[in-house]
């Protein structure tokens, strides 16, 4: 049941919750998800992100037709969506792929250069009658930009998204949804997450569009919900639902029997899926 951003916010949007986007790198991460899913008679969204390829753990070419077959073949509306794309060509092969959702992310470019490149990229998205988000912002934690990975821990107030300029933004290059900068860090928590509640409400009303929250393992069930009340629609997770499944995983050993360890890995992943589900629908 494949479907775009926008068919699942309607939804969202009606009932004030949120949808996981959950980044698959493998065969087990996308059963989890859909599984979870399927349980909970619930949409979902299955990401891949450029940084994964970039960072070599998984390529674009072998898992973006897997993503599309499987999502065509649940019980519930599933979007195959391009996480963090950095350039317009790979974008655009995941288009050919099927995806119903893209992500430009030009929020290491000055802003009037992520504004044009974002345009054409929104052009390209609804050539394909596809949905498409994109950020600005600085968000901690690790990025990928055309010069490679970077790696920075720390928030800084100062890079928070401004709500006029997102409203700008918004209105220059007509994106389906917007990622902001509001205190939540790209990979695993260090520290206790700070996130600005009232800005995350400033955005959601100056822009009009759904907010979308990166960075979103490690935040509280309680800080989860609060920013889904202020206009949170999508909210992007891997990590903590990755380190759930090594840890499954590592259990398991020792074992002489790869899909064993790879059934344990999966099992464990799915438990924390379908906890972080349950918080998103507000069914915990």
């Amino acid at each position: 049941m494949l479907a775009t951003l926008n068919d699942i916010f309607k939804m969202a949007e009606e009932k004030k919750i949120a949808i996981g986007a959950f980044n698959v790198v493998n065969f087990e991460n996308i059963l989890a998800v859909l599984d979870t899913a399927e349980k909970l008679n619930m949409p979902t969204i299955l990401a891949f992100a450029q940084t994964h390829e970039e960072n070599n753990v998984m390529d674009l070419d072998t898992i973006g037709p897997v993503m599309v077959l499987m999502a065509k073949q649940a019980k519930v509306p599933v979007v195959v969506h391009l996480d963090h794309g950095i350039n317009l060509d790979y974008i655009e092969k995941s288009l050919k792929m099927g995806f119903t959702s893209i992500m430009f992310d030009g929020s290491a470019l000055p802003y009037d250069e992520n504004v044009e490149m974002t345009k054409k990229a929104v052009e390209m998205a609804h050539k394909y009658n596809v949905s498409i988000e994109a950020e600005i912002g600085k968000m901690a934690g690790i990025t990928l930009n055309n010069e490679g990975i970077t790696e920075n821990r720390k928030s800084d107030r100062s890079n928070y998204t401004d709500p006029a300029e997102a409203k700008d933004f918004v209105e220059k290059t007509g994106v389906d949804c917007l990622a902001c900068s509001f205190g939540t860090v790209h990979g695993e928590y260090f520290s206790e997450p700070n996130l600005d509640f009232d800005l995350v409400k400033e955005l959601s009303d100056a822009t009009g569009v759904p907010i979308v929250m990166h960075g979103g393992s490690g935040v509280s069930h309680e800080d989860y919900k609060k920013v889904i009340a202020n206009g949170v629609r999508k909210i992007n997770y891997f990590t903590y639902m990755d380190k759930a499944g090594g840890e499954g995983a590592s259990a398991a050993c020792p074992t002489k029997y790869f899909h064993d360890i790879a059934k344990a890995g999966q099992d464990a992943m799915q438990k924390d899926v379908e906890s972080a589900m349950r918080c998103f629908v507000n069914m915990d």
